[in-house]
C-alpha cells in the first residue's frame, strides 16, 4: 500500500479502500478524489524525496515547507474547484550505455505532491489487482526479488526456453486514449481522470522550447511508473495469465519489472507459439516488440544442449549456466557487459572531471559510488565482477590524481599510502538471491 503512513486516519482510509478492492474485484471506483483533503496532501508532501530536483518553477521542498499549511490549503482549493493546472515537465537527457540518451523529467514540486496523492489512492486499489509476476515500482518488491524469482522459476519449472523480450521506446509509446480507457475499467472518478489527462497533456519544456507529445506517460513523477504498470497489466500480464498459460502444454512463467520482461517455457513448441503471437499482441495496443533485440534463447542446461548463446540479460545481469562447487550445473548471474562498461566509463569520466577537487571530497563521493555499485550488483556469485570494478576504480583514481599537474605523478607506493588515509570500500556481497 505504500510507505508507512504518518497519519493513522489516512492509513485506515487506505486500508478500507484496499479491502473494498479485494472484496469486489469487478467494482468500478467512482468517488475517490474527495479523499484528497489538506491532511491527505500533507501526507503526500512528507513522502516526497527531500533532495529531488526542482521543476520549471525552481521551488524546492524546503521552500514550499516554509508556509506549508497555507500552500496546501491553496492547492486543495484549486484541486477541489478544478482550477489546478499541470505545469510542463522540465526535461534533461542522461547518457545510456549504448551511446544513446534517455530523458529525465522534473515536475514542479506541487505537481509531485498531487501525483503522490493520486498515486496513494490508485495504487491502493491496483495493488490488489496486479499479479505476482509484476515486480517493478511496487511496495515490498524489487529488482533483486525479481531476479531471485526468475532463477527459482527456471529451476523448479524445468525451463528450457526463454523469450528475452524488448519493447521499443515503451514509456514514449503509451497511447493516451487506450490508457484512460483501461483506467476507467477500475477507477472512473471524473476528477482523477481529469488530473491524469492534464498530466498526459502537460507538455515538455526542453532548452526553452515547449512540446506536447501525443503519446507517452508524464516523465519524472511517481505517477508514471504506476500508469505504465496499469498499461502492461492489461497488455501483457492479464493476457499471459488468462490466455497464454492455460493453453501451454508444459510449464511456463513470466517475470516483469516495469517494461523489462522474460518468459520461460519448459517446451520449445510452446515458446515458439508465444514468440510468434507476442508482436501481434503488442501491436494491438500501439506498442512494438523490437524485432532484433527480442530473441528466443535455448536455455537448456549444457548436459542437454550445446547452444553457444545459452545466455540472456535481465535487469543488468547476464544469466548463464555454470558449474556449482559440487560439480552440478546451476544458473549463475554476473554483471552484464553493457552495464559493466557503462559503470567503467562513468567512473573514469568522473575521476577525470573531479581530479582537482579536494581529496576528502573525492573520497566521499567515490565511497558512495562504490557502495551503490555493490548494493545493486553485489549478488551471490557475482563477486568476481564487483571486485573487478573495485580494481578499475583504484586504477582510474590513481591515473587521474597523477595527472592533476605535470609535477603531481603519484607512484604506486605513494598511492597505497594515500589509500591507507582514504580507504575505498572493499567489494561485498549484499544479496543472497
Amino acid at each position: 500500500m505504500g510507505d508507512t503512513l504518518r497519519s493513522p486516519t489516512i492509513s485506515t482510509l487506505l486500508q478500507r479502500i484496499a479491502q473494498q478492492a479485494v472484496d469486489r474485484p469487478t467494482m468500478v471506483f467512482q468517488t475517490l478524489a474527495h479523499h484528497m483533503t489538506v491532511d491527505f496532501l500533507r501526507e503526500a508532501f512528507y513522502r516526497l524525496r527531500k533532495k529531488s530536483a526542482p521543476g520549471i518553477d525552481k521551488v524546492t521542498v524546503r521552500k514550499y515547507g516554509v508556509q506549508l499549511e497555507e500552500n496546501l490549503r491553496d492547492l486543495h482549493e484549486r484541486l477541489r474547484s478544478g482550477r489546478y493546472q499541470a505545469p510542463p515537465v522540465k526535461r534533461v537527457w542522461i547518457a545510456k550505455e549504448d551511446g544513446k540518451q534517455r530523458p529525465l523529467g522534473m515536475p514542479t514540486l506541487e505537481d509531485k505532491i498531487v501525483q503522490r496523492a493520486v498515486h496513494m489512492l490508485m495504487s491502493t486499489i491496483y495493488e490488489q489487482d496486479f499479479h505476482d509476476l509484476s515486480w517493478g515500482f511496487r511496495q515490498g518488491r524489487s529488482a533483486h526479488k525479481a531476479i531471485h524469482q526468475l532463477r527459482e522459476s527456471c529451476f523448479h519449472l524445468k525451463t528450457g526456453w526463454i523469450i528475452d523480450a524488448d519493447i521499443s521506446a515503451f514509456f514514449d509509446s503509451i497511447d493516451h486514449r487506450r490508457l484512460v480507457t483501461m483506467i476507467r475499467e477500475r477507477i472512473n472518478d471524473g476528477a482523477l481522470i481529469q488530473l491524469i489527462g492534464k498530466w498526459l497533456n502537460a507538455g515538455v519544456l526542453e532548452e526553452g522550447k515547449l512540446s506536447y507529445p501525443e503519446d507517452g506517460t508524464p516523465q519524472g513523477g511517481v505517477i508514471s511508473p504506476l500508469l505504465a504498470n496499469i498499461f502492461l497489466h492489461h497488455v501483457l500480464d492479464q493476457w499471459f495469465v488468462r490466455d497464454v498459460k492455460p493453453r501451454m502444454k508444459g510449464h511456463c512463467f513470466l517475470v516483469r519489472y516495469a517494461d523489462d520482461f522474460v518468459i520461460g517455457f519448459e517446451l520449445e513448441n510452446d515458446a515458439r507459439r508465444v514468440m510468434e503471437v507476442l508482436p501481434k499482441r503488442f501491436n494491438r495496443f500501439g506498442l512494438t516488440i523490437h524485432p532484433t533485440k527480442t530473441r528466443l534463447v535455448d536455455f537448456r542446461s549444457p548436459e542437454k544442449c550445446q547452444a553457444e548463446e545459452a545466455t540472456f540479460n535481465f535487469l543488468g545481469f547476464t544469466h548463464y549456466w555454470g558449474k556449482s562447487r559440487s560439480g552440478g550445473w546451476v544458473i549463475k548471474r554476473q554483471t552484464s557487459g553493457k552495464r559493466y562498461l557503462r559503470a567503467k566509463v562513468s567512473m573514469w569520466n568522473w575521476c577525470k572531471k573531479e581530479r582537482h577537487t579536494r581529496l576528502v571530497e573525492q573520497h566521499h563521493v567515490l565511497r558512495q559510488k562504490l557502495n551503490g555499485h555493490y548494493q545493486y550488483y553485489g549478488i551471490r556469485g557475482n563477486f568476481r565482477m564487483i571486485e573487478k570494478f573495485y580494481r578499475f576504480t583504484r586504477t582510474a583514481w590513481h591515473n587521474w590524481l597523477s595527472r592533476r599537474s605535470s609535477e603531481s605523478y603519484i607512484t604506486l607506493y605513494k598511492f597505497e599510502k594515500l589509500l591507507s588515509r582514504f580507504p575505498l570500500p572493499k567489494p561485498m556481497i549484499k544479496h543472497q538471491v
